[in-house]
């Protein structure tokens, strides 16, 4: 009996070996490369009267203040609301601080309804200066999207922000002091992320116990592969400094949900010091997450991120210009 045992030990390791192997093998061989190259249309955004400008670099040294990154697919109807919210506490700022500067980048992440258009109208309202609009060819996902809007931004300090309004906009007020409670000496690095882990309790009280498990079988991964310490990683309200940016997304492979983990991780092991701050937050309807299928996707993800850095598939990369 006792020979039989040890016998079915020995299969069950041996399949997890073999398993192991297979899954290491699998997130090698599908590993993608970082894709910086732009359609020579992206590499455009539109004036006020409609001529064609080009879009600076993230390498180029920063001349304003503050970049807002929006990324947006399909927002013709929910984007109205936050643009509203944002532009009219930004234009307030400046009003009160004269030598406050700032730009909004829409990112229309190849969209199928009017989102272009929509952001379009803020430009011709206060002028491509402060309001841009890059328009992808075609759907890159969340996080090619606020990539392509982060290598185009020329703020010393950039936020990327959810064009669905769910995080208060003023709260960058918050974000803000947390980048400035860490330490960013000596090369200006530092990452501020919003935070919604302080509304945890009341959220799991709403939700099903099925939604519940999957949100915590996905805070577990993220705990176990990719981010220590920071309790929630995907808040879509998040603060870099231009030299942090510069840094992270030169490296960032994932392109869909689980970028913000990647990010994340990326900063960690450049020892890149992030804040988490809290920040008023509500849900708004409309969501692009697919309750079951991006939480599954997001849970791949996060193993193959892990898997793809230790066998060497993605190396994080010194920053380097885009084509």
């Amino acid at each position: 009996r006792m020979d039989c045992l040890c016998e079915i030990i020995h299969c069950l390791v041996g399949l997890a070996v073999a398993a192991l192997i297979v899954v290491l093998l699998v997130a090698h061989l599908t590993a993608g490369m970082v894709d910086l190259k732009r359609h020579e249309k992206e590499t455009l955004f539109p004036t006020a009267t409609g001529e064609k400008e080009p879009f600076p670099s993230l390498h180029d040294p920063s001349s304003l203040e503050l970049s807002v990154i929006v990324p947006a697919y399909n927002e013709e109807l929910r984007m109205p609301v936050m643009m509203e919210e944002a532009m009219g506490y930004l234009e307030n700022r400046q009003k009160q601080q004269p030598l406050f500067t700032y730009e909004v980048i829409v990112v229309d992440d190849g969209s199928s309804d009017q989102t272009t258009e929509v952001a379009l109208r803020y430009t011709r309202k206060y002028g491509a200066d402060k309001v841009r609009v890059l328009t992808l060819v075609k759907n890159r996902g969340k996080g090619g999207a606020v990539r392509m809007g982060t290598l185009s931004s020329r703020g010393k300090l950039i936020l990327m922000a959810d064009a669905d309004g769910a995080t208060k906009f003023a709260d960058v007020e918050k974000v803000e002091a947390g980048l400035h409670d860490v330490n960013i000496k000596p090369e200006n690095m530092a990452i501020s992320c919003g935070s919604r882990a302080h509304l945890e309790e009341e959220a799991v009280a709403s939700r099903s116990m099925f939604r519940t498990f999957l949100m915590y079988g996905f805070h577990f991964l993220v705990w176990f592969f990719c981010v220590r310490g920071i309790k929630d990683t995907q808040c879509g309200f998040k603060l870099f400094t231009r030299e942090a940016a510069l840094k992270t997304f030169s490296s960032l492979h994932v392109e869909r949900w689980a970028f913000d983990v990647e990010l994340l991780y990326i900063a960690q092991c450049f020892k890149i010091p992030i804040a988490e701050v809290a920040v008023n937050w509500t849900e708004i309807e409309g969501s692009k997450l697919v309750p079951v299928w991006s939480w599954l996707q997001m849970g791949r993800d996060l193993v193959f991120i892990r898997l793809r850095y230790i066998t060497g598939a993605w190396r994080l990369e010194s920053p380097r210009k885009t084509d």
